[in-house]
């Protein structure tokens, strides 16, 4: 399955958010051989980011191809990528995988798949929704561990799971600048969901902000009002933010990297800045001032030593991070980031090279999933207005899909397979 002619390897990264368009396409960079042409596409939906929300991640690629599912599926046909990355949430890429798997591209592409950040919730939906890609990357040795026992436990090939890392860790080591002093707190669009307590939050932080007026403190949102992310963020900080606000209290946008670099004092419920500034050496909190409990994704960090409390934090207490746990993470500061994708970029070249690559197998068949995986199917009925050249391949996966929602995936496999005909 060598790129043809020796020309670059191709490779074709899908997002459905701003978050996970920084994930795949700066995976894509990680894991794809040297010279290797990378081309991006978005999700038309509801979470389709911004051009300034897609600057704002700091992946270094062209302004990604706003796409449906049957429009990239038909690029997938007609430009014969030889990997496809897939940054999307679980449901869709199964929906996906049997899309590729009925399109039936000349060449069957190297499929890698992965997580964004932690992994706290749905993790044995997630992982079984993304079974049948070549690579499903864990972010750390811990993740390693868990995805392989999911899929060893439901008697599932497991050897697609490369340990990896996130791939936007990185940049200047922590360094106390004279006369600096920066609290950063890392909003997230739903941690925590109820208006209350993201109100109790805002409170808080103004009151640290008050007690310290040498301190700069910062708010880091994620997105303006209009824009949409990953999550819903039904109450938006900058809407609770209506009284006025300390002097030394601001709200800011931008890059979260670039934001760490003026950092002194990271505090979040459970955001993935937080590992990007441990990684960096950067002091940092998770609060527990609402519990620790799952819905939240703190619970996480137990056994971080992170977990603190905004009291503490007002009265002068610094958590320290527990070395090992850092270490099992994937955070633990030093030179071994580096060499972090060594494993998968050499999956992927092994795969390349093969002559041809098996069809695509996922584990969540019709029959271990009657009633779930139709569902999930027919959510990507593919509606939206297409090309005229992409209008049989749409037609037909939206028939399918109906089909499959009203009499299960058996009854129209002869509909789906006609996929690989257009």
């Amino acid at each position: 399955m060598l790129p043809r002619n020796g020309e670059a390897v191709r490779v074709a990264v899908l997002a459905d958010s701003d978050t996970r368009w920084k994930w795949g396409a700066l995976t894509a960079r990680r894991i794809s051989p040297p010279g290797s042409r990378v081309t991006g596409f978005v999700l038309r939906g509801r979470a389709t980011p911004t051009a300034r929300q897609l600057a704002e991640t700091g992946a270094d690629l062209a302004a990604p191809r706003e796409v449906t599912v049957a429009r990239f599926l038909t690029a997938v046909r007609d430009e014969a990528y030889d990997v496809i990355v897939l940054a999307l949430v679980g449901g869709t890429v199964r929906a996906m995988l049997h899309g590729l798997a009925a399109a039936a591209p000349a060449r069957r592409p190297v499929v890698v798949t992965g997580y964004v950040g932690v992994v706290y919730e749905k993790l044995a939906d997630g992982l079984l929704l993304r079974h049948g890609a070549d690579v499903v990357l864990a972010n750390s040795a811990a993740d390693a561990r868990r995805f392989r026992a999911v899929y060893e436990g439901v008697g599932a090939d497991a050897s697609a799971v490369v340990e990896a890392a996130l791939p936007f860790l990185g940049g200047a080591p922590h360094a106390p600048a004279p006369g600096r002093d920066t609290l950063v707190f890392a909003a997230q669009p739903s941690v925590p969901p109820a208006r209350a307590d993201r109100a109790y939050l805002l409170r808080r932080l103004a009151e640290h902000a008050r007690l310290h007026p040498q301190r700069e403190v910062l708010l880091k949102l994620r997105s303006k009002p209009g824009e949409h992310t990953t999550h819903v963020e039904e109450h938006p900080y900058q809407k609770l933010a209506k009284g006025p606000l300390p002097p030394n209290l601001r709200l800011v946008h931008g890059h979260m990297g670039e934001v760490l670099d003026r950092t002194d004092l990271l505090v979040t419920v459970s955001s993935t800045a937080a590992l990007e500034a441990l990684h960096r050496g950067v002091p940092t909190a998770v609060l527990t001032d609402l519990g620790v409990r799952e819905a939240l994704g703190n619970h996480h960090f137990i056994g971080s030593g992170l977990l603190t409390s905004w009291d503490a934090l007002d009265g002068g207490h610094r958590p320290r991070p527990d070395a090992a746990w850092q270490a099992d993470q994937g955070v633990a500061p030093g030179g071994s980031y580096e060499r972090a994708f060594d494993a998968a970029r050499a999956r992927v070249a092994a795969l390349l090279a093969e002559p041809a690559l098996p069809p695509l197998a996922p584990y969540y068949t019709p029959a271990t999933a009657p009633g779930y995986l139709p569902g999930i199917l027919a959510r990507h009925r593919l509606d939206a207005p297409e090309p005229p050249a992409a209008g049989p391949l749409r037609r037909a996966l939206r028939e399918a899909a109906r089909g499959v929602y009203r009499h299960g995936v058996q009854r129209v496999a002869p509909m789906i397979r006609r996929l690989g005909e257009l």
